[in-house]
């Protein structure tokens, strides 16, 4: 207890304000001394996790617990001291004092705890403790990663004497975790831990930093228990997107991805999109040599884009680990025409494109994209009748019928219905059509007179009347000249 001199010390005005200054000054210090570091997007969450406004100082001290080697050294006693592995109870038994509770302390505080212990037997207890092998440390990631879940994570190097040890931070863990996916908001990562009592504390953390900067104050070491949660993007940005691709704490570049593509494409379906050297298979766009899974990779091996696609309002619909979707907007003419890359946007797995139908055709549009990796190398289309190769016949995609009728080496001279031909066409909804077409050989694209084919049309080239008059009569002729002939051979 203070005398009463001291008291009126105390209350004298200089003095009071002379000791309140000093508290604030010291502070500070008390706070560095306890290895404690500040992170200025650090955050305190009480129980009814409402979140707090003012920055606190975030623990990096690591806290023992079951599964860690110790040594405890007790000065001029050895025989007292030894190691020891923390049992999940996080009590170890001690010569003469018996169990020690050392759960959730430092190695420090553990010290203190325990020469606290054998004041009753130690006239003046000097106690160390070391840590000789750390226990894994278990945390958990969820949010926009390939694979959320709780992992187990080592530490690295030495410990205790060996002052070479690494703790996992949270890029090791989102590694661990087969990387963020590209719908995930990497500017706002958080990761919550667990204070004394029933707090946590959250800290936020800008992975877009740490790509462009290096800032190595994003990566915190783990501690046991840590909660690592990646949020889903609000909103998207493509070449962001990319950034994050090329990242190391992303998920594999070379794993294929499956993604269904549907709409105004050869083959719509489902497939394996893969970055690198991939030749576009059965009727694709032939795109070979390196390159990254994006959408156009996509079109390629479903066969490259029909005559009736709108490539200038294409959707990716992307779902989100919060069982939501991301929609995205592409117009792959900008990167046809512009050069425009960030138009083709990287894959991921479980992506949906659409490629929508043209509301209507424009033959000099649909010319230009036929000579682009969009569209197929050849399509087949069938010409049957009175042509001079009729039969199967490959064409460049976004051909007119005029093209097919020369590919098929035109009209059979005189026996041919040049004035018009028969367009039959299989439908996606298996429906089939067939229409007479008039055809000028002078005429553009356009689909009165020459239109664009698609592929597996059939063009069927009639007979004209004097092929089909003659074909008549030699039916007829045909067994009245055997039955002449037989009589002729017996002289009759």
């Amino acid at each position: 207890m203070l005398n009463t001199g001291s008291l009126k010390f105390i209350s004298q005005p200089a003095v009071g304000a002379a000791l309140l200054t000093a508290a604030h000054l010291f502070m500070p210090f008390a706070s560095v001394a306890q290895g404690q570091q500040v992170f200025p997007n650090s955050q305190t969450v009480p129980p009814t996790n409402q979140q707090v406004s003012a920055p606190i100082p975030v623990d990096t001290k690591y806290l023992l617990g079951g599964g860690d080697l110790i040594r405890v050294n007790v000065f001029e006693v050895p025989e007292y001291g030894g190691e020891y592995q923390i049992p999940p109870g996080g009590s170890i038994n001690l010569p003469l004092i018996g169990s020690v509770s050392v759960q959730g302390f430092t190695t420090e505080q553990a010290a203190d705890v325990i020469a606290d212990r054998y004041r009753r037997y130690l006239k003046r207890p000097q106690i160390s403790v070391n840590l000789l092998s750390p226990r894994p440390i278990n945390i958990l990631v969820a949010g926009e990663v390939t694979r959320p879940g709780a992992y187990t994570l080592s530490l690295q190097g030495g410990a205790g004497n060996n002052p070479g040890v690494q703790y996992p931070t949270v890029l090791a863990a989102l590694t661990t975790a087969q990387g963020v996916t590209l719908a995930a908001d990497v500017t706002q990562v958080k990761l919550r831990r667990k204070t004394s009592g029933s707090t946590e504390q959250v800290v936020s953390l800008d992975l877009k930093e740490l790509i462009q900067t290096g800032s190595s104050t994003q990566d915190i070491t783990l501690r046991d228990g840590d909660v690592i949660i990646v949020p889903t993007a609000t909103t998207f940005n493509v070449a962001e997107a990319r950034n994050l691709f090329a990242a190391n704490f992303a998920a594999s570049q070379s794993a294929p991805r499956t993604v269904a593509i549907i709409g105004q494409v050869n083959r719509p379906g489902s497939y394996l999109v893969s970055a690198g050297s991939t030749e576009a298979q059965a009727g694709g766009a032939g795109a070979s040599g390196s390159g990254l899974p994006t959408v156009t990779r996509a079109i390629q091996l479903a066969g490259g884009i029909t005559s009736q696609a709108d490539i200038t309002n294409i959707k990716l619909r992307r779902p989100t680990r919060t069982n939501g979707e991301q929609s995205i907007d592409l117009n792959l003419l900008e990167l046809l025409r512009t050069g425009d890359v960030n138009q083709d946007v990287i894959v991921q797995d479980g992506d949906t494109i659409v490629i929508p139908t043209a509301t209507e055709v424009n033959p000099a549009l649909a010319t230009e994209l036929a000579m682009t990796t969009l569209s197929a190398n050849t399509i087949q289309v069938g010409v049957v009748g009175e042509v001079k190769r009729p039969g199967a016949v490959d064409i460049r995609p976004n051909s007119s019928l005029n093209q097919a009728l020369l590919a098929a080496g035109g009209f059979n001279d005189a026996r041919a219905r040049s004035a018009s031909v028969e367009l039959i066409r299989l439908n996606p909804n298996g429906s089939v059509t067939k229409r007479e077409v008039k055809v000028d050989f002078n005429q553009g694209i356009n689909e009165e007179t020459n239109p664009i084919l698609r592929n597996n049309d059939v063009v069927v080239v009639g007979r004209s009347n004097i092929a089909r008059t003659g074909d008549t009569l030699n039916i007829v002729a045909g067994p009245l000249g055997i039955i002449f002939n037989f009589l002729r051979f017996f002289g009759l």
